[in-house]
């Protein structure tokens, strides 16, 4: 079972009641992710990782950008004619 809740020092506030009796000991998992790093430009680049993860249009430009790659852009060379 997984629950959402806040924590305020050392109590932890759930968004939504639970089917377990009071007195009962409980084990809380917290996310590394929420311990790993602090510094701010982490969390902003954390909150946008896979933001365009199912936007078609993201699809397409790469798929554009991957047939510009490998289009054959050279020139024909007469080796007949080369010196």
């Amino acid at each position: 079972m997984k629950v959402k809740g806040i924590i305020r020092g050392k109590t932890i506030e759930l968004f939504q009641e639970l089917p377990v009796p009071n007195g009962v000991e409980i084990f809380i998992e917290i996310p590394d992710t929420t311990l790993s790093n602090p510094d701010p430009n982490w969390q902003q680049l954390q909150a946008i990782i896979g933001a365009w993860k199912d936007d078609q249009e993201i699809g397409d430009i790469f798929a554009q950008i991957d047939r510009e790659r490998h289009a054959d852009l050279g020139e024909p060379i007469d080796f007949d004619n080369f010196n």
